[in-house]
């Protein structure tokens, strides 16, 4: 029997005679060979581990100027360009990992070693909504009491029942496009916020806002405001956010929660028999436990669906840039929705027959990083460090990470092109034979985007209507994308000419 040892046995276990493999990730060398040992010695001191690249820093400070305030994941995206799949910065004394490959992505992904860290500007952000889906802590049992009430409501065959309605209002914001002056300009993003509220409220609330025309809702303006707030407020001192930003980001959590309160009276004032997610809200009790929502519960997930939900019209707006610049996707997929659609009457059977429509859909989540990422921490009881990458880094067992999904989107090992809009990939056995880790557009496990199926069917639908019914061009043919956002990362001075199609 031979004996190992890597290459100082002070550390050492105690393993049987008949162990044929040795432990992982570790190197061993072979120091010497004894006759019929009852055991063996092994050291067991790791691999040494790659150090983290860091981009240098100030004192103090630390990394406090590589990262742009008011345009967080355009910053990290220029981070990962050099530093590649795992970089650190550390801010007022503060470190933060980042990830972006796939396999690492992957990694951190299992729920086993890893849950979603509720911190920054989430935390900041529950000034508004409070303990709600989206931004309760792990150990909150209140989670548990909201997910078993609302997630019935959001399942595959619950969200198909809004079909007509997400149909009909993307089907009203086309035709007001085609009423408008051949090669009129409409900001891309603009209209397709005014799109997203109208029918969250509606489908979800029973509510039509009538928002395609005069002042954008109060509401828009409000969640672009607190989310861009609540991504900054972490990076200030306290004092500086209480003294000079606390007034506008109150003002702002106070107007969403007023277009929730009045969601609330709507319906008390207009009885109906729709057994949507309001009235889930409303009525139904936790099968577990038989706790209700209370009316500031409510009002904290009437909130929380309009800013998850924000980001479909991220990534409409980018696959018309993409289309755009790629203009034989767009004959292939009105090809594919001629054929299976028709003239006719656009209907949820079709949906499942539009295989290169959802390969655009998915591309373009890939490309956009619509919502750009999530937070990542070892699980509470993890003791010393964390390796990860087989071993090839390590991480403190309390270390936040973040995955910066335009980086893991854009893996070399993954995407051949990578910056490619082919929407082939997205399709059939290629979609499928893709890792986990390349998937992650709506979260992870657990906590995963719970309205996911309803964004899905949401981006589906619009983009069907709006390849049916009209035509778009760049209002500048030079332009290029460029994102900002907070919560999620939009298409900037994006301007498209309209009209209808075939026109």
């Amino acid at each position: 029997m031979n004996l190992y040892a890597y290459p100082d046995p002070s550390l050492l276990f105690m393993a049987s005679a008949s162990t044929t493999q040795l432990p992982s990730p570790v190197s061993y060398h072979l120091v010497a060979t004894v006759d019929n040992p009852e055991t063996i010695l092994l050291s067991r001191l790791p691999k040494m581990t790659a150090t983290i690249p860091q981009p240098p820093g100030i004192p103090l400070l630390g990394n406090i100027f590589d990262v742009d305030p008011a345009n967080t994941w355009v910053s990290l995206q220029k981070l990962w360009e050099k530093y590649g799949e795992i970089f650190k910065i550390t801010v007022l004394g503060h470190q933060i990992v980042f990830v972006g490959s796939v396999a690492l992505c992957e990694e951190l992904c299992d729920e086993k070693r890893f849950r979603k860290f509720v911190g920054g500007p989430i935390i900041e952000i529950r000034n508004a909504v409070h303990a709600s889906l989206f931004t309760a802590f792990a150990d909150e049992p209140i989670w548990d009491v909201h997910h078993r009430i609302l997630a019935p409501q959001l399942t595959p065959p619950a969200v198909a029942d809004h079909f007509i309605e997400v149909r009909d209002c993307a089907a009203e914001l086309t035709a007001r496009w085609r009423a408008m002056s051949p090669g009129s300009v409409v900001p891309a993003i603009g209209e397709l916020n005014r799109l997203d509220l109208e029918t969250t409220t509606l489908c979800f609330y029973g509510r039509k806002l009538n928002n395609f025309t005069g002042p954008e809702h109060p509401m828009i303006k409000a969640m672009d405001g607190s989310t861009g707030e609540a991504m900054k407020r972490p990076t200030r001192p306290k004092l500086m956010n209480w003294l000079l930003y606390q007034s506008r980001f109150q003002k702002d959590c106070k107007a969403m929660r007023q277009y929730a309160a009045e969601c609330l009276e709507y319906r008390k004032t207009h009885p109906t028999d729709r057994k949507d997610l309001l009235h889930t809200m409303i009525n139904a009790k936790d099968p577990e436990t038989g706790k209700s929502l209370d009316e500031q519960q409510i009002i904290d997930e009437i909130v929380t669906m309009p800013i998850g939900s924000s980001t479909a019209p991220c990534v409409i707006a980018t696959a018309i840039y993409y289309l755009l610049q790629n203009p034989t996707c767009i004959t292939k997929a009105r090809e594919e929705i001629d054929s299976v659609v028709g003239d006719g009457e656009f209907t949820h059977e079709h949906l499942d027959n539009l295989p290169y429509c959802a390969g655009i859909v998915r591309e373009t989540l890939r490309l956009s990083a619509a919502a750009p990422g999530f937070n990542i921490e070892p699980l509470p009881d993890t003791k010393g460090p964390v390796t990860i990458g087989g071993g090839k880094y390590q991480i403190p067992a309390k270390q936040t990470v973040i995955i910066v999904l335009h980086g893991v989107n854009r893996d070399p090992a993954v995407f051949a092109d990578p910056e490619a809009f082919q929407p082939e990939r997205m399709m059939g056995d290629a979609f499928e034979a893709l890792p986990q880790g390349a998937k992650k557009w709506f979260g992870n496990g657990k906590r995963v985007c719970v309205g996911r199926h309803y964004a899905w069917m949401w981006n589906m639908i619009t983009l069907v209507t709006f390849l049916r019914d009209v035509d778009f061009e760049m209002n500048d043919p030079g332009y290029r994308l460029r994102q900002d956002g907070w919560f999620n990362l939009r298409p900037v001075g994006f301007d498209v000419k309209v009209k209808p199609r075939g026109q």
